[in-house]
């Protein structure tokens, strides 16, 4: 006889969801938002609950019964990122060069996080594109390797403590292709000499912020106002030339397994994951960061419910703002027949590009994990049967 049919509810600690659900309605009546940053919080907040609907499941074999509600797939949502890195990794494994690859980080000085709150879009945007600039620079120049490099370049904004952090992650390839069709490597320890890239980054930068100052692009509210004066804002270019500005090398990557590891780490990281909170209780948020400053250990921190939320939300990015990019011989238009070469040059065969149809979610957990879902969780035997959808029903939480 088949055992009575169970309804199988998979185990969960605290998540940011929770914070939002419990504190956010509150937060919304005492805060001015964006509109992104509401999009985020309700997005968050629903995420596989019944208020985005879903199916249930039923197995073939003992009957037990799984319901599973939609993912809200916003990219600020640390429960949606897992597949979306998953896939994105899996298309950059084909484009890797068998070359070594270094890791650079541009960090923007601390007195430009106010102008950034408010010219996010700007402000960001000018920081990919100074790194670019600064490294394809150094890549053409020929007392370095006189050539085209590859970058691959990720938007941070957050430190361990959700305070604003504005730096960029490039890889970048230990090599370049030059105009007259040779592979120069660079040196196995050693890419370029990171004073000479903070100088040129500085310089690049701050330029462009004048040229976006003087192109009226740039908005000034509550403390940023005094700097819409052009004098008070060549001043505070001024101030930000006069500091050594942070541009960090690390040592090159193992290989490529290394690089695509790394690359699953930071693509689709978001400002805190859900693994990293503690509790939730009285009014407080507490959770784990690393304390680089104190041999990287690992401490708690409590933060009003507030105030995790006005941080977490500092990092919602605008809407549309694409925050991994590719330069170089990694730029969309000239990517496929500039790595031909490469590879060419490389000796490494011509990868076709791959026609087959993205998989599943469910064979992509498969493949990454071992864990095939379609099997049943309780009798380990049956498979799940999809049965009926649910409609989308209104949740107490759910307001804007």
């Amino acid at each position: 006889m088949c055992a009575p049919a169970l309804s199988v509810a998979p185990r969960r600690g605290l998540e940011l969801a929770d914070v939002f659900r419990d504190h956010g309605v509150a937060y919304r009546r005492t805060h001015v938002l964006a509109r992104v940053q509401h999009r985020a919080m309700r997005a968050i907040e629903t995420c596989r609950t019944a208020a985005l609907g879903g199916y249930a499941e039923t197995c073939d074999r003992c009957g037990a019964v799984r319901v599973t509600y939609r993912s809200c797939r916003n990219r600020h949502c640390p429960k949606c990122q897992t597949l979306a890195k998953a896939r994105w990794v899996e298309a950059r494994r084909a484009e890797l060069l068998p070359t070594p690859y270094f890791h650079v980080v541009f960090t923007l000085p601390h007195a430009l996080n106010a102008l950034a709150q408010g010219n996010p879009r700007i402000v960001y945007r000018l920081l990919f594109q100074a790194a670019a600039e600064t490294l394809l620079a150094f890549g053409r120049d020929p007392r370095h390797l006189g050539g085209l490099i590859g970058i691959t370049a990720i938007l941070h904004t957050w430190g361990q403590t959700l305070t604003q952090h504005l730096h960029l992650h490039c890889v970048v390839t230990g090599g370049a292709l030059t105009a007259d069709q040779r592979w120069v490597a660079a040196g196995r320890r050693f890419l370029f000499p990171v004073r000479a890239l903070s100088g040129v980054f500085c310089g690049t930068y701050l330029d462009a912020l004048r040229r976006a100052f003087e192109g009226h692009d740039l908005a000034f509210a509550g403390g940023t106002a005094p700097l819409a004066d052009p004098s008070a804002f060549a001043a505070f270019l001024a101030t930000l030339r006069a500091h050594q500005w942070v541009v960090y090398a690390k040592p090159p990557f193992g290989g490529v397994e290394h690089v695509l590891d790394y690359l699953g780490r930071y693509t689709h990281r978001v400002a805190i994951s859900n693994h990293r909170l503690v509790d939730l209780a009285g009014g407080l948020v507490r959770f784990r960061w690393c304390d680089y400053a104190d041999g990287n250990r690992v401490k708690v921190m409590s933060l009003a419910a507030d105030e995790f939320m006005r941080r977490f939300l500092l990092h919602v990015l605008p809407p549309g703002f694409v925050r991994i990019r590719h330069f170089g011989l990694f730029a969309t238009r000239q990517r496929r027949a500039l790595l031909g070469q490469c590879r060419v040059l490389l000796g490494q065969p011509r990868v076709s590009t791959p026609i087959d149809p993205p998989v599943s979610a469910v064979e992509l957990v498969l493949r990454l994990t071992g864990v095939d879902l379609r099997r049943c969780p309780v009798c380990g035997q049956g498979r799940m049967r999809r049965g009926d959808t649910l409609v989308a029903i209104a949740v107490p939480w759910n307001t804007s």
